[in-house]
């Protein structure tokens, strides 16, 4: 990996450390909170009663509840059997295993099945939390485990407090009030993002299903407003843009709305309008198969959530071909789908899944998706998590070995922080025109100019029958000698079956339905099909296969290729006069994606709940 300097490193170095202070002051204040000398703070009278119980929208597996029932529990990759006592005695294998246990949002799973062996089971697992874990446990009252774990326990009370007698029930409430009591106490000094909108959603929940409440229904409304008005975008996307993001406040938004009109009562004009913008962002996302888009931290997806999800949306509407504030684009043309990163990394302290893959792209025809991202692994996998993070993970142009945007490594930011984005590509421009020839996409970003003084320029042409994917990459400015090579990656779907031709020239992909596209590039470059891998949250990782264009930009600064499926008209590169077409970068009026102020910044505003 080359070793590089950036420019203006003091007044970065700075911004950083008052972005690490204000942070660890955050952190300083939620550890009082949570000290034994503050815990008895949360004690109080239970609630008298629930008035209602959520709904839960997630899919539920009676084979996962009879695995419960016996004593088998499955998280994040690791099996802990515990037939004959409580797997919260145990100590978890992995801090993932331990926040799915904590979560307790496996409940549902034993609500499937609807019989007295899986209610008891419900009972004597939460029953037994409360003994060993109710009063203090640093990984189980996370803030984020338990906003899961409130929201599990409200909505699936039903399963949980059927046939109890009345000292559970009580037990149950007091438990969950104190819960309740601890979120809303350090709510406001959580780390801005999806951890504080998903905290402000459980309390909002609560305030909605336990009695007693009414004088926090104004303030919990007024948080969430807040937290959803900041971090959910114009056009429906999340501010981290993250996909993943969506499918997640949505899951728990809905039953919300939902618990609003189980309580006679308006949702408010905030939750309604978020749920209108995100609902098409699932549409958005989605390749012919159901699958999302794996950008920006973005794994394998749970079709049957999503379509649950899609249920909810009376509009249906046609994706937009441009979500301008969240940074992506979408070109369809026949049975073919193109959507790229077209935005630049969000704001630091919401980037700790942010990849370093603008301009990247991802392709499929029918129902099989073609071109991919690596994506991101699941919990358990963690030690690939920055190898997929990386230029090199996408489909997209790489300089030198070196990823286009640059990922905090200090161990001590880090440990207030997380993983995040600390620098990348700042003026990132696309704009989508259609014409008589279908779909031209023209992006550029600067994520290299600092580094190496180049400036890489995409255009993706998708023809109108869908048949025929055509792109450019360029490298313009004046490239540092020793500092000027380049590689140009598309990773193949596993799916996907992929050989080179006898010359060596081109590269012929066979689809698990029949169908197949061939690859070809500018001649004379050196293409190559090279080993990659497949991240996926539900199937783990998969060996897969990437195409390779290597080249030096002080040689050749453009590189033309094409996908093209087989018998189509088309069945040939792009044209001289092709090229020249798709060039024409300078020329094009560029919609700017917006740049988004970081936590910290004066444009924020002083009152800006992010900060």
């Amino acid at each position: 990996m080359v070793e590089v300097k950036l420019p203006g490193a003091f007044a970065g170095k700075f911004r950083l450390s008052s972005v690490v202070a204000r942070a660890a002051f955050q952190s300083l204040k939620r550890s009082f909170h949570s000290s034994p000398a503050y815990r008895w703070s949360y004690n109080g009278p239970a609630p008298e009663r629930l008035l209602i119980a959520p709904p839960d929208v997630r899919t539920a597996d009676p084979t996962i509840a009879t695995e419960l029932i016996n004593g088998t529990f499955v998280f994040a990759g690791e099996v802990v059997e515990a037939p004959d006592y409580s797997p919260f005695e145990v100590i978890p294998p992995t801090p993932a295993w331990g926040r799915e246990i904590h979560g307790f949002s496996w409940l549902r799973h034993l609500k499937a099945t609807d019989n007295p062996a899986a209610r008891q089971v419900a009972r004597e697992l939460v029953e037994d939390w409360i003994e060993i874990h109710g009063r203090w446990d640093d990984l189980a009252w996370d803030h984020e485990v338990t906003s899961t774990r409130i929201l599990a326990w409200l909505a699936q009370s039903p399963l949980v407090l059927q046939g109890s007698d009345h000292e559970f029930y009580t037990t149950f409430l007091k438990s969950l009030n104190r819960q309740v009591r601890y979120l809303r106490r350090i709510v406001g000094d959580l780390p801005p993002g999806v951890g504080r909108l998903k905290a402000s959603i459980a309390l909002a929940a609560a305030t909605l299903s336990m009695s007693g409440q009414k004088r926090y229904s104004r303030s919990s409304a007024r948080r969430l407003d807040e937290e959803l008005n900041a971090q959910i975008l114009p056009d429906g996307g999340h501010i981290s843009r993250s996909p993943a993001v969506i499918i997640d406040i949505l899951t728990d938004l809905l039953p919300l709305r939902q618990a609003f009109t189980a309580r006679g009562l308006e949702p408010t004009k905030a939750i309604m309008t978020a749920i209108d913008r995100m609902m098409p962002m699932l549409r958005f996302f989605r390749h012919g198969d159901g699958a999302f888009a794996h950008f920006n931290g973005m794994g394998g997806t749970k079709s049957d959530l999503i379509a649950t999800l899609l249920a909810y949306d009376d509009a249906r509407g046609k994706p937009v071909l441009q979500a301008k504030y969240t940074g992506y684009s979408r070109m369809e043309a026949g049975s073919t789908i193109v959507i790229a990163d077209t935005g630049p990394a969000p704001p630091m302290r919401l980037s700790d899944t942010a990849h370093a893959g603008t301009l990247s792209f991802e392709f499929s025809s029918d129902r099989q998706r073609i071109i991919t991202n690596c994506g991101a692994p699941s919990a358990h996998l963690s030690e690939w998590r920055q190898m997929t993070r990386s230029t090199a993970a996408h489909s997209t142009l790489g300089l030198n070995d070196t990823s286009s945007a640059r990922f905090l490594t200090d161990s001590n930011a880090e440990k207030w922080l997380g993983p995040v984005v600390i620098s990348g590509p700042e003026d990132v421009r696309s704009s989508i025109y259609e014409n008589e020839r279908g779909h031209e996409l023209v992006m550029s970003h600067d994520g290299y100019g600092a580094l190496f003084g180049l400036v890489h320029e995409r255009t993706l042409i998708l023809e109108q029958d869908g048949k025929s994917l055509f792109g450019v990459d360029t490298l313009s400015g004046r490239p540092i000698e020793g500092f000027d090579e380049f590689a140009i990656r598309f990773h193949i779907h596993p799916g996907v079956s992929a050989s080179t031709t006898s010359n060596g020239e081109s590269v012929f992909l066979s689809l698990p339905n029949g169908d197949a596209w061939e690859f070809e590039a500018t001649p004379g470059v050196e293409l190559a099909l090279e080993e990659s891998i497949y991240m996926s949250e539900t199937f783990g990782h998969r060996r897969s296969e990437q195409i390779v264009i290597y080249g030096n930009a002080s040689k050749m600064n453009s590189v033309t290729w094409s996908f093209v499926q087989s018998g189509s008209a088309r069945s040939r590169p792009l044209s001289e006069a092709d090229r020249e077409v798709a060039m024409r970068v300078d020329e094009k009026d560029y919609a700017t994606a917006p740049q988004y102020a970081d936590d910290g910044d004066e444009e924020l505003g002083k009152d800006d709940p992010l900060k």
